[in-house]
């Protein structure tokens, strides 16, 4: 193959664009560009020709069309065959031998919740797209770069051999076909959002998923187990966040960790989640974080060890401090604030994320894998109507059972089913003191939970995330001391269950919506 003789360069992002377009003109390759790209190009001193005067064509509609003419796309499409070399020659067209080329941030702009239809419209990219795909087809020729990072590739290669080896051109034209396949996949996705497939698309017949590889992680669940963090667009960092201090994050932390924040969103007050195992073995909602976060330790202190916490608001120094010698994999924030920050950096070991946002960009789907394929479903957010609710015992919920029933329903969505909570004021604060998560019956859920509040069950109230199918359930919780309860109903034995507790004086409502959670 003969050394690169033109390059064209188009791109949005502009990162490390001077860098290697000087790399390219010390091998004496000729530069052409478009627009922004020929601007920065100049202003940094270097000989560029526009792309306008490669075509003889100036560019119209605004930039719309820049790069779409057989001046370029001739120049890229052309193999080594003699046939295409001598066409041309005849029509005075010399061939471009390297594409770099980034796209309009669609990805980026459509995640924005605010975003036009006519903004995301205007951010799809056409020339661009087809410049690598014209690039990338002809790899036996042409190198194509999409990545910042690869541009020293190129040069060390220009360096080393005064080419761009086979190798690496293939290399190139997949993560170009790649970069295109996603794009499209991304408008195809915001334009299904937006309803222009139609009601009966809300599913589409064909699903198409490209993420973007975020880290490769030292192991899955267990150490036999290899692993990686895949992003959906739009999503920079760990759930949308940004690792601040501590050791990369492991697959068991990045799935507590959204066990964790998820649950720490869904409470309006300021609320401190101690997950362990994507469970929450603390969780307490009070006028401050620094009140929350002892009755959500005395959940479960046992469990808390070696668990992760989250919150709704800045991490402050006050609840920092109170975090003591207690051993804890990782921290979740909306921020960290300065004092917060000083007074954990001396715990080297301990990840701190920062996620700015409360919901993470990305599918609105839930998805999990099955054995020769993945199911799909909407993820459980939808708000709770009350006005649905309904008291089916003799005695209503007084108005402190009333809050801390709503407080307890809140908690148990994020329970692994089958879920019992048991929930009560402790030091000012509404908090669980008893959790039976994951357990094949309900009534051996209710036990454990027992179990776990101990002493503390006495005047709690208790949640369930789906009905009691005997009322075995009910009789255990009043044993332990409850003396309200929040649960879904629809069992074909409603009507035993909400005798049992009228003979046992509990308050009980339904709330026609369960929350399994497998």
């Amino acid at each position: 193959m003969s050394r690169l003789q033109r390059a064209l360069l188009s791109v949005h992002d502009k990162t490390g664009l001077v860098d290697f377009a000087r790399g390219l003109a010390q091998y004496g390759v000729e530069l052409i560009a478009s627009g922004g790209t020929a601007r920065a190009l100049r202003e940094a001193g270097l000989d560029v020709t526009e792309v306008a005067q490669v075509t003889g064509f100036p560019e119209v509609l605004g930039g719309r069309v820049k790069t779409l003419h057989p001046a370029i796309h001739a120049a890229l499409l052309a193999t080594d065959a003699p046939s295409h070399q001598e066409e041309l020659r005849n029509l005075g067209i010399r061939p471009i031998d390297l594409v770099a080329c980034n796209l309009y941030p669609f990805s980026q702009v459509a995640a924005d919740p605010g975003v036009s239809l006519e903004e995301a419209v205007e951010n799809i990219d056409i020339g661009g797209v087809t410049l690598l795909r014209a690039a990338a087809k002809n790899f036996a020729r042409v190198t194509v770069v999409t990545d910042p990072a690869d541009y020293g590739v190129v040069l060390d290669e220009l360096a080393r051999e005064g080419m761009v080896s086979e190798a690496t051109r293939r290399r190139l034209a997949y993560k170009a076909f790649a970069h295109t396949a996603a794009y499209d996949e991304a408008i195809r996705t915001f334009l299904g959002q937006r309803g222009f497939a139609g009601v009966e698309e809300r599913f589409p017949s064909r699903l198409t998923l490209h993420l973007t590889r975020y880290d490769v992680l030292r192991y899955g669940e267990n150490p036999h187990q290899q692993a990686a963090l895949y992003h959906f667009p739009g999503v920079a960092g760990p759930l949308g966040g940004q690792l601040l201090q501590g050791k990369p994050l492991s697959y068991n932390n990045i799935l507590d960790l959204a066990a964790a924040w998820q649950a720490a969103q869904e409470f309006p007050e300021p609320t401190v989640v101690i997950v362990k195992h994507n469970n929450p073995c603390g969780l307490a909602s009070a006028s401050s974080l620094a009140a929350a976060y002892g009755p959500a330790l005395a959940g479960d202190p046992v469990s808390a060890f070696g668990g992760i916490i989250a919150v709704n608001r800045p991490l402050d120094g006050e609840t920092a401090r109170q975090l003591g010698d207690l051993f804890l994999e990782c921290i979740a924030a909306p921020a960290f604030l300065p004092e917060a920050r000083e007074i954990l950096a001396p715990r080297t070991q301990l990840r701190l994320l920062e996620i700015p946002g409360t919901r993470v960009a990305g599918a609105p789907w839930e998805i999990r894998s099955v054995p020769g394929g993945l199911l799909v479903q909407e993820p459980d957010t939808a708000g709770e109507d009350e006005e649905e609710w309904k008291v089916v015992t003799g005695r209503a919920p007084s108005p402190e059972e009333w809050e801390v029933l709503r407080f307890a329903w809140r908690a148990v969505k994020h329970v692994k089913s089958n879920a019992i909570v048991f929930a009560r004021r402790v030091d000012g604060a509404l908090a669980l003191v008893g959790v039976g998560a994951g357990q094949m019956s309900r009534v051996d859920a209710v036990r454990i939970a027992a179990l776990k509040a101990g002493a503390r069950a006495a005047g709690a109230v208790m949640a369930s995330d789906a009905f009691f199918p005997f009322p075995d359930g009910v009789e255990e919780a009043a044993r332990a001391g409850i003396t309200a309860v929040i649960q879904p109903g629809g069992s074909v034995r409603d009507a035993d269950v909400i005798a049992t507790a009228d003979r046992l004086g509990l308050a009980m409502v339904f709330t026609g919506r369960r929350h399994f959670r497998h």
